[in-house]
């Protein structure tokens, strides 16, 4: 399953008050919580509550695991019972996609290395970005010619990349909310960013080539 059909599924189990209601308890208790717990705090019957429980856990909300609730162990203890707590990985679900945390993670990094070396930002922003492109075009394995593969992984980042021709256009931008308060600053971060994964894959180049209703950068092959 694609992260984006996991998110999809897992927000898509919030739907139903109960279980939502069920979701947030859990989140909300500083231990894990049994069934019987859940049960009494919304009182609804416990098969209820282990039903939605359960089906929040196949969401990939919530984790289990079984534990003795009596705090005892040994003989008489009794039966571990099966408890939930908070999945700690975020899901989230963007239409279009877009990758914030990225952005702020390249961002972070520049800002440290500003402070670190008096780097101005948008060199450091550039040389963060390229580097982190460079990765991804290292990892873009499998067959094909560079402009295929190039698309193949920009998908996963959001991009929507599209083949015309020899001609790669990134039919959204993942940046797109910064762009309208820092529109330079982005711009040359996603310059740098596919020109990393460019120079990886080779065979490629990498411009500027802003147009409405898609990202400002294109990559065009060159073999």
């Amino acid at each position: 399953m694609s992260d984006f059909s996991r998110d999809v599924t897992g927000i898509g189990a919030l739907a139903d008050d109960l279980r939502r209601e069920l979701y947030l308890f859990v989140a909300s208790q500083p231990a894990p919580v049994g069934r019987d717990q859940a049960a009494k705090a919304l009182g609804v019957p416990t098969h209820q509550a282990r039903f939605h429980l359960d089906r929040l856990e196949d969401a990939g909300l919530l984790e289990s695991e079984y534990v003795r609730l009596s705090g005892r162990s040994g003989p008489g203890a009794g039966r571990p019972a099966k408890t939930y707590h908070r999945r700690a990985e975020e899901i989230s679900v963007s239409l279009p996609d877009r990758e914030y945390a990225l952005a702020g993670e390249l961002m972070a990094t520049a800002i440290d290395d500003t402070a670190d070396h008096g780097t101005p930002i948008a060199q450091a922003l550039a040389h963060a970005a390229r580097t982190r492109g460079e990765d991804i075009g290292a990892a873009a394995a499998g067959t094909g010619s560079p402009l295929q593969r190039a698309n193949d992984s920009l998908r996963m980042l959001g991009y929507e990349p599209r083949i015309e021709d020899d001609l790669l256009v990134m039919g959204n931008c993942p940046f797109h909310a910064l762009t309208k308060v820092h529109p330079r600053l982005v711009c040359g971060m996603n310059l740098a960013l596919l020109g990393g994964v460019s120079d990886q894959l080779g065979g490629l180049t990498t411009a500027l080539d802003p147009a409405a209703g898609r990202c400002c950068v294109t990559m065009r092959a060159t073999t």
